[in-house]
């Protein structure tokens, strides 16, 4: 699994009009994309990495100030660009495969105490967000 992980002063994503997902305040950002041989395990993996990170002002993590994460599916960050001016998307994991996982991050985020907000999984979506610092790390598991 790989995520972009963006320190924020706020988000939201917007789907059809609708706000799906907002955090105000200080907290993050996370877009997770999956990969063919991603597990439940590495779900698991990167929830608790992703809550512990001491990425937010003071060297803090998201446990230590209880701050909120936006969590968006983005297959988009196995696409591979690198031969001819078309990205391939080969790496990223179907969506059938893909949801599941992503959901799992959320559900065991939650499952630490973390304030969860999403997106809608294979959606057009609209993210905006203000980047503190700007502070951006792409962690994978």
């Amino acid at each position: 699994m790989r995520a972009v992980v963006q320190r924020v002063d706020g988000a939201s994503v917007v789907v059809d009009g609708e706000t799906t997902g907002e955090i105000i305040g200080h907290g993050l950002c996370v877009l997770v994309g999956v990969t063919h041989d991603d597990t439940p395990e590495k779900a698991a993996q990167l929830a608790r990495k992703l809550w512990s990170v001491r990425i937010l002002p003071g060297e803090k993590s998201c446990s230590d100030l209880d701050a909120p994460l936006l969590v968006i599916s983005q297959f988009t960050l196995y696409g591979d660009a690198r031969k001819g001016r078309r990205p391939t998307w080969n790496a990223a994991a179907p969506g059938d495969v893909a949801e599941p996982l992503v959901d799992e991050v959320v559900a065991r985020l939650r499952e630490l105490g973390a304030h969860v907000e999403t997106g809608r999984f294979g959606a057009a979506m609209k993210v905006s967000l203000t980047n503190d610092g700007p502070f951006t790390v792409i962690v994978e598991v």
